[in-house]
């Protein structure tokens, strides 16, 4: 989120509408985050050396079931 939080505040576009209760770059994040609406993709590691690619949508996708 501090890497997104920095973008938003040298200038990037936001994905979200910008709303009076936001006042930081980082509570805009932290709602992007929460609107699902960043396109981020976490790369895992496998042992053998490969990878996968999960996209962060689906990961919280998955949390939300949970609770």
């Amino acid at each position: 989120m501090g890497a997104r939080a920095l973008q938003i505040s040298m200038g990037a576009p936001l994905f979200i509408k910008p709303s009076k209760e936001l006042k930081s770059s980082i509570e805009i994040a932290l709602k992007e985050l929460e609107s699902g609406v960043l396109p981020m993709i976490i790369r895992r590691t496998l042992p053998n050396g490969t990878y996968q690619d999960i996209p962060l949508k689906l990961l919280l996708e998955g949390e939300k079931k949970e609770r």
